[in-house]
């Protein structure tokens, strides 16, 4: 008897091939569907451009950004949730007159749109004064474009910061810091 050689044919059980649920079927019909509409319908040429996107400026990106930020401080979410008056009233106890109320005093869960809107309005001041401050450091600039950065920076975040904490005591009368 001659001696088997050491490399043996591939087998079935050893071959893998992709699994193609469509092939499985043996319904006929299924097949006859799967081929007949296809086999005479041809795709159209087309010279279609692709289009090309072109990267936004980075003064666009910070646009976005600042809106977004802006929208976000806000509670626009709230805004649109709730749906809360822009703004209140309230009666003066010894004239009887209504006057207007920006701020929803006792209550830090709840806002007037203006309210909401005012105090974004200083947290995007304050975070554009830092920007500012941060554009008077460079070196390239002329000394009077820094000095005017930084007096501009300076001034924007000592207003934002004064004014939230005038708000932040409007809103909640017994805040002592």
């Amino acid at each position: 008897m001659p001696p088997k050689s050491e490399t043996q044919p591939p087998t079935t059980a050893t071959t893998t091939t992709p699994y193609d649920p469509s092939s499985a079927s043996i319904d006929p019909l299924f097949l006859f569907i799967r081929i007949l509409p296809y086999s005479f319908l041809r795709p159209p040429r087309l010279r279609l451009k692709l289009p090309s996107l072109t990267l936004p400026s980075p003064m666009t990106v910070y646009a976005l950004v600042l809106l977004t930020y802006f929208m976000v401080v806000s509670g626009i979410v709230y805004d649109v949730i709730v749906e809360p008056p822009g703004i209140g009233s309230t009666q003066d106890r010894l004239t009887g007159s209504v006057r207007p109320v920006v701020f929803l005093q006792g209550r830090v869960n709840g806002q007037y749109i203006i309210e909401g809107l005012s105090s974004g309005f200083m947290f995007v001041l304050g975070g554009i004064g830092i920007v500012l401050m941060d554009l008077a450091l460079d070196r390239n600039r002329a000394k009077s474009v820094k000095v005017s950065y930084a007096t501009a920076g300076i001034s924007s975040v000592v207003l934002a910061y004064v004014m939230s904490m005038l708000f932040i005591r409007i809103k909640i009368p017994a805040y002592l810091h």
